[in-house]
């Protein structure tokens, strides 16, 4: 009986930390200023591989318009990148600075349809 007591307990404590975690907010993304974030976008060089609104080239891919990566994902990203991007550290761009890059290519409109396009059109 002692063992079933403790079992239940021990699985409410589980289930209660478990519910905690769930209901607990995911990490909201730092306000930043698409104009600004824009010129910071070009600045830096970003639109040399990534395209001038992130769509993506030859050398990167599309960053731009949804889906977006999430701001964490976002900055662990340019931190530590896979493959020829270069790291930015915090000392070469601030966080602050990338909440504006992730702000300005956030704010860009949606790819039109591909059927709305009329040269695309049969």
């Amino acid at each position: 009986m002692t063992r079933r007591i403790f079992s239940t307990v021990a699985g409410l404590v589980v289930i209660g930390i478990g519910s905690a975690t769930a209901q607990q907010p995911a990490p909201s993304v730092p306000a930043g200023n698409a104009k600004a974030g824009q010129a910071l976008f070009m600045k830096i060089g970003c639109y040399q591989c990534h395209g001038n609104e992130g769509q993506g080239g030859a050398a990167g891919p599309r960053i731009g318009r949804s889906p977006m990566l999430a701001f964490r994902n976002f900055v662990t990203y340019i931190r530590a990148p896979r493959g020829e991007m270069p790291p930015y550290s915090a000392k070469v761009i601030a966080e602050k600075d990338i909440a504006d890059i992730y702000a300005y290519l956030a704010s860009l409109p949606p790819a039109p349809a591909v059927d709305s396009i009329p040269l695309l059109k049969p």
